[in-house]
C-alpha cells in the first residue's frame, strides 16, 4: 500500500501520554478518560456522511438487500458484534445484517494479525457471502489502508453494491473505493498504535448509529421503544409488557393480557390495544404496513373512515 504507517494519525505518538509508564493508576485512568472524551466530538464532525450512509442502508434494505460489515482485528469484531445484536434488538432476520471478520470465526477470540494483509482474501470473502448489487457493504478499517478491506471494497464496487468506509484517518487510502467515506479522526492513541482504544470506541459509536438509525427508518422503533424486541426469555417478556404499557398507557394486567394475545409480539399488542382490532386482523394490517406501526394505524384509520366504523 502507498501510505507509510508512520504517516497515519492512528500510528502517531500521543505527546500527552509520553510518560505513561511512570504515572499512578489513577493518573493513567484520568488521561485515558480525557482522551476518550474527544471521541464523541470527532464522531460529531462526521454526522453528514453517517447520515448519507444510513439513507443508503435504508434504501438497500427496503429493496430486499442486506448490510454487510467487513473488517480485520478489532474492526472486524466490532462489525460482528453490531450485526449479532440486531436480531434480538430489532427482530431482524440474521441474514439481513452480517458481520464478516478476516480470518474467520477463530479471529473473534484469537489475534490473527496476518489475516488483514491479504487483498485477495477480502475479494474471496465478498464472493463467499454472495454480495449482490442490492446489498450495502461497509468496510471498517481504523487505518483506512487495510489490504483485506481494500479487497472487499474493490470487489463490492465491481459487483455494483453500495460501499461505505469507516476509518479513523482523514486521508484514508481507500476512500476512493467507497460511495461514502466516514473518517472519524480521534487522534493518536494513549498507547501508540493501539486502535482498540479511541479508534475502536469511535467505530462502535458509528456502527451503533448506522444500524439504529436504519432500523428506525424501517419502522422497527415506535416513539423510542424497541417494539421488535424478541421475547425469548423472562426478562424480555417483561420488557414487552413494559413497552406495551409505555406505548398505550394501560396497566400491567392489561399489558400482560394483550401481550399474551399477541404471542409476545410488542408491535402486534400495541396495534391491537390502540385500534381495538383482534390479533389476526392486526397481524394482516402490520403485514400491509411492512411492520410499521404508525403506517398500520394510518391504514386502519383510512379503512375505518371509508367503512364508516
Amino acid at each position: 500500500m502507498g501510505v507509510k504507517l508512520e504517516g497515519l494519525t492512528t500510528e502517531m505518538r500521543n505527546t500527552a501520554t509520553a510518560n505513561l509508564d511512570q504515572l499512578s493508576v489513577i493518573d493513567v485512568l484520568r488521561l485515558m478518560n480525557a482522551e476518550d472524551k474527544k471521541v464523541a466530538f470527532a464522531v460529531e464532525e462526521q454526522l453528514k456522511p453517517i447520515a448519507t450512509a444510513v439513507e443508503i442502508i435504508v434504501a438497500g434494505l427496503k429493496q430486499g438487500g442486506r448490510l454487510f460489515y467487513f473488517g480485520a482485528g478489532t474492526s472486524g469484531r466490532l462489525g460482528v458484534l453490531d450485526a449479532s445484536e440486531c436480531p434480538p434488538t430489532f427482530g431482524t432476520n440474521p441474514a439481513m445484517i452480517q458481520g464478516i471478520i478476516a480470518g474467520g470465526r477463530r479471529a473473534l477470540t484469537e489475534a490473527i494479525e496476518g489475516a488483514e494483509d491479504s487483498t485477495s482474501a477480502g475479494v474471496e470473502a465478498v464472493n463467499h457471502v454472495g454480495v449482490t448489487i442490492q446489498d450495502v457493504v461497509v468496510g471498517i478499517a481504523a487505518s483506512g489502508r487495510t489490504p483485506y478491506v481494500k479487497g472487499v471494497l474493490e470487489r463490492a464496487k465491481a459487483i455494483g453494491a453500495s460501499t461505505v468506509l469507516v476509518s479513523c484517518n482523514n486521508e484514508s487510502e481507500i476512500n476512493e473505493l467507497a460511495d461514502v467515506a466516514i473518517n472519524v479522526v480521534v487522534g493518536p492513541e494513549v498507547v501508540t498504535g493501539s486502535t482498540r482504544l479511541k479508534a475502536g470506541t469511535a467505530q462502535k459509536m458509528v456502527l451503533n448509529m448506522l444500524t439504529t438509525a436504519a432500523m428506525i427508518g424501517l419502522g422497527k422503533v415506535y416513539e423510542n421503544l424497541m417494539i421488535n424486541v424478541q421475547s425469548t426469555n423472562y426478562k424480555l417478556k417483561e420488557r414487552v409488557k413494559r413497552i406495551v404499557m409505555e406505548a398505550t398507557g394501560v396497566n400491567y394486567e392489561e399489558a400482560e393480557r394483550v401481550s399474551e394475545a399477541a404471542n409476545g409480539d410488542a408491535r402486534l399488542a400495541i396495534l391491537m390495544q390502540m385500534t381495538g382490532i383482534p390479533a389476526q386482523e392486526a397481524e394482516a394490517l402490520l403485514h400491509d404496513a411492512d411492520g410499521n406501526i404508525r403506517e398500520a394505524m394510518r391504514i386502519q384509520a383510512v379503512r375505518a373512515t371509508a367503512t364508516g366504523k
